[in-house]
């Protein structure tokens, strides 16, 4: 089965997370990628490592799809290559701060010098312009600079995510900002800069509370898992677990007070009318709530809620993550050999799924260096070029 971007090949010096999920989800839709990173690996390479070569759980996730070679563009002779490579190439991506980028060669102009029509997808902390542009920063800054941490948490002390949002979400929006360039370009045929940024992602997914403190100034504080805009929006404790239940608008409500046999009682007293003052008192809510999941085990809270068609999901520890038998069925994970590992890697696929293409895992993340002899032979090196190109450490 033919992919979505058969035929478009891109060039991954991404890092770490954003730069390298992007190219990676080009890599699920059919894009040829090609991972170039430094000649002893690249840092995160070796992030939460656990093979026996030490290869890590981010670079498995990040490689699929993916060929693999080394290179050191900074060299004469790399900057060969990466122009060699550039002139076969429809996209760049490399979440790089603006001088390394000149440095490497991997500017948009250099880039375009070689080939007139390239992408270049990149990505920085705060963005191009203002007066953070040349400053850097990781997920948790832009956590921590776009209201979420302040929100998050008890209000003791501010709290991120465990998880990286704004990692992934900045690597998925530039990958549609990619997929839309190499539109534009199919239409007219110029190439250009799609940039994305983690603070702008980070902004954009807060823009609701933003907002709201922009127009009507709540000041709002933490307040635990509890929402403040509806309810009950809340994790409660059941006879042997935790879960979330989130009721949102005025139907949801109506089943969830009918549920609790109360229907008449909360959805006529005037301090629950809307969402807005749901979210006002939703203490109150929650302690009703609680009442009722804490004399039910987690598996009968949930089948009553479910039942009732009200949004709810048992609170999973990372191991109950990889046995829940919903998440193993429905086919979001896939099982993928690697060398050096005893047993397979559980990697997510891609989140995004078509009815005409495949988007699974085809091939696994490359060892250090794995395709680097074939790439450069298909760029015109023959054995002799190649071996002193790694005996001056260029690849």
């Amino acid at each position: 089965m033919s992919g979505i971007l058969d035929g478009i090949r891109v060039l991954d010096f991404g890092r770490y997370i954003a730069g390298p999920y992007c190219a990676a989800l080009l890599g699920d839709m059919g894009a040829e990628v090609i991972r170039i990173e430094k000649v002893d690996g690249s840092e995160d390479r070796y992030n939460v490592p656990f093979t026996e070569a030490g290869e890590g759980a981010g670079f498995l996730q990040m490689g699929r799809n993916k060929r693999g070679m080394t290179l050191n563009p900074t060299k004469p002779e790399g900057r060969e290559i990466v122009r060699a490579l550039v002139a076969t190439a429809d996209v760049v991506v490399a979440n790089l701060p603006a001088p390394t980028l000149a440095t490497m060669g991997l500017d948009h102009a250099s880039l375009a010098a070689v080939k007139p029509d390239i992408i270049l997808a990149t990505a920085s902390a705060y963005g191009s312009t203002g007066p953070y542009a040349d400053r850097v920063g990781f997920d948790a800054v832009a956590q921590a600079m776009s209201g979420n941490m302040y929100l998050s948490g008890d209000g003791s002390v501010p709290m991120k995510s465990y998880v990286p949002y704004v990692d992934f979400s900045t690597a998925a929006l530039t990958a549609m900002g990619t997929v839309a360039a190499l539109f534009h370009r199919q239409r007219t045929g110029e190439g250009q800069v799609v940039e994305g940024s983690l603070l702008a992602s980070a902004l954009t997914i807060a823009n609701v509370p933003l907002m709201e403190q922009a127009m009507l100034g709540p000041d709002r504080v933490a307040s635990g898992n509890r929402g403040q805009t509806a309810g009950p929006v809340d994790c409660f404790r059941t006879r042997d677990g935790w879960i979330m239940v989130q009721v949102v608008g005025d139907p949801l409500f109506a089943r969830w007070a009918r549920l609790m046999g109360e229907e008449e009682q909360w959805t006529q007293d005037p301090r629950f009318d809307g969402d807005a003052r749901r979210g006002e008192h939703g203490e109150q809510i929650s302690e009703r709530m609680q009442q009722w999941t804490e004399a039910r085990t987690t598996e009968e809270a949930l089948e009553v809620l479910a039942e009732a068609r009200i949004p709810c999901g048992e609170v999973l520890s990372p191991q109950q993550a990889l046995e829940n038998p919903h998440i193993r069925e429905a086919g979001f994970m896939q099982e993928m050999d690697y060398p050096g590992l005893a047993q397979p890697a559980l990697l997510a696929r891609s989140p995004v799924q078509f009815s005409g293409v495949d988007t699974g895992i085809r091939q696994r993340a490359p060892t250090l260096g794995e395709h680097t002899d074939a790439i450069l032979r298909e760029l015109g090196h023959d054995d002799a070029s190649i071996a002193a190109l790694r005996a001056a450490r260029v690849v």
